[in-house]
């Protein structure tokens, strides 16, 4: 596995650096102070293409291998943890899952729109169906001509911005986890209602919400997939959402790593600058190996699905252990910023908040240990 960018995927990720720099860099601490959503202002972000990364130019996307996806998420997400969760939602559970299992007409109406202007958001997580994501209640019952669908979701991230959602639902309970199915709907469906937007502790600037569905009526040809398939679906989705959140974490740790650089080489102690300090050192120094390790972990993940094989336990090692290394980095940049670190001016304070959420979603890490383990545990000897 050699992970070095090839020219045109260098140019790709300088323009998205030259993209974050110069127009969401001045943003982002504004947003989140003001507690503003990001996506009113991806203008560039849409015409650049990143709304289609991993989906074929026939389609209306880049057609982006997932290598080249991750090193996207990882440079957006070094400055907007935010919009590299939206970007990540979007392409990983938002529009790739019609590509992935939709018919062709679904193809043609929705990705289009999904891979030039509009958001797309995945509906799964309920009040009380989290990790256990078989005890959905959520339930759709067969009418003339399509389904209706009654329950609540939570958690949902581009929510506000989506045009479109993944909604995950029973059409069978008395199945289990092979009696749920999937289902396109769309934002201005009347029995669909945003009813919470939740204020988080980190990336505020990322909207979610909670949204109902009151005998939400979808057409049959919004069925994803097969009546059945709505688990296999979510899970597949989520094993490249992981990716995803993996090159995001890894982003968060190099904006730390940095901000922690810079002002250990400015900051003065005892007449010379704390960056000489061997204390200062050590924790560079791990910052920066477990930064590499984190990338290669995500790296080969995405190099695994490039190569059509199973990747679902390399992405739940890669997402467990960038998380974790994103909250570490930005642990340590706190730290070695002191009392500054603290305070809301420096952007080590926001990166610590932001950081602490990516342990949680898209699997917490105690699901992560938990799917590596049975990983193990299955092999044949």
């Amino acid at each position: 596995m050699d992970f070095t960018l090839n020219d045109e995927q260098k140019l790709m990720v300088r323009s998205v650096r030259q993209y974050m720099e110069n127009e969401i860099r001045p943003l982002v601490a504004k947003l989140d102070h003001e507690r503003e959503y990001i996506h009113h202002h991806i203008g560039t972000a849409k015409e650049m293409g990143l709304l289609g990364l991993p989906i074929p130019e026939e389609y209306g996307g880049l057609g982006c291998d997932c290598v080249t996806y991750v090193a996207v998420v990882e440079e957006i997400s070094r400055v907007s943890p935010a919009l590299g969760i939206l970007i990540s939602v979007h392409n990983s559970v938002g529009n790739y899952p019609i590509y992935q299992f939709g018919t062709e007409e679904q193809k043609r109406k929705y990705l289009p729109g999904l891979t030039s202007d509009k958001v797309g958001s995945m509906c799964l997580t309920e009040p009380n169906a989290g990790s256990d994501v078989a005890s959905l209640a959520t339930t759709a019952v067969k009418v003339e001509g399509g389904y209706r669908l009654t329950g609540s979701k939570v958690f949902v991230t581009n929510g506000d911005a989506a045009w479109t959602y993944i909604v995950c639902a029973n059409s069978d309970p008395s199945k289990g986890h092979r009696g749920m199915s999937a289902f396109i709907v769309e934002r201005d469906n009347p029995g669909l209602r945003i009813h919470k937007h939740e204020e988080k502790m980190g990336i505020v600037s990322s909207d979610t919400v909670s949204l109902t569905l009151d005998d939400c009526f979808v057409p049959d040809e919004n069925l994803l997939g097969k009546e059945g398939d709505g688990f296999k679906i979510a899970m597949i989705s989520l094993d490249a959402g992981r990716v995803g959140v993996g090159a995001q974490c890894v982003g968060i740790a190099v904006g730390a790593m940095e901000e922690a650089i810079a002002y250990s080489k400015q900051r003065e102690q005892f007449g010379r600058p704390i960056s000489k300090f061997q204390a200062i050192q050590w924790m560079l120094a791990d910052m920066s190996t477990r930064i590499d390790a984190a990338r290669a972990l995500t790296m080969r993940a995405a190099w695994l699905k490039d190569q059509g094989r199973p990747y679902t336990c390399e992405a739940s090692m890669a997402k467990l252990y960038a998380s974790e290394t994103a909250s570490f980095a930005a642990h340590r940049a706190v730290q070695i910023h002191g009392g500054y670190g603290y305070m809301r001016e420096y952007p080590v304070e926001r990166m610590y908040r932001d950081a602490r959420v990516t342990e949680i979603y898209e699997g917490t890490s105690e699901m992560q240990r938990l799917i590596i383990a049975r990983h193990l545990t299955a092999q044949k000897k």
